[in-house]
């Protein structure tokens, strides 16, 4: 007997609206204020809208204590938890972004290093170089780093494993 799915083969994401990003990052604020003030932790949020996906930023308030959940590994896991808890409340899968005093700043220039240790082995005659698995997000970033320093790039691998290649041009 053969069973037949009425179901798409592939769900199609429609563009969220302005107004369901701005929900969003309410959902998000009131989600992080929860955790801050359960770890006591001093943070000011500020919500954005930009490049059709909801931001949200934890500022530290003068004397104020983020600097305990920027590190990298951790604002990826908040952000993680942070749309888990959009996505619940909406019933939408959420790419909001989350920075963490500044985090995704510090992240970007951690990139750009990572890509000009990558660039610099090619011109030690390297065929290509690999970066390390990285989310969508930094590779999208790394891909960017890339484009300006002249070279190309493309990304491999599933899930985790998924990393970005460089090449000369």
């Amino acid at each position: 007997m053969t069973t037949e799915s009425t179901a798409p083969a592939t769900a199609e994401r429609v563009p969220a609206t302005v107004e369901q990003l701005e929900q969003e990052g309410d959902i998000a604020a009131d989600f992080l204020e929860g955790l801050l003030d359960i770890a006591d932790i001093d943070g000011d949020l500020d919500l954005d809208v930009r490049s059709g996906r909801a931001y949200v930023s934890v500022e530290a308030p003068e004397e104020g204590s983020v600097e305990l959940i920027a590190q990298p590994d951790t604002v990826q896991a908040l952000q993680e938890l942070t749309r888990i808890a959009v996505q619940t409340r909406t019933g939408r899968f959420s790419r909001l972004i989350l920075d963490v005093g500044g985090s995704r700043q510090t992240r970007e220039r951690q990139l750009a290093t990572l890509v000009d240790r990558a660039i610099a082995r090619l011109d030690e005659g390297a065929s290509q170089a690999s970066l390390p698995g990285m989310s969508s997000y930094e590779r999208k970033l790394v891909h960017d780093i890339v484009a300006d320093r002249g070279f190309v790039s493309e990304s491999y691998g599933e899930g985790a494993d998924r990393h970005t290649v460089i090449r000369r041009g």
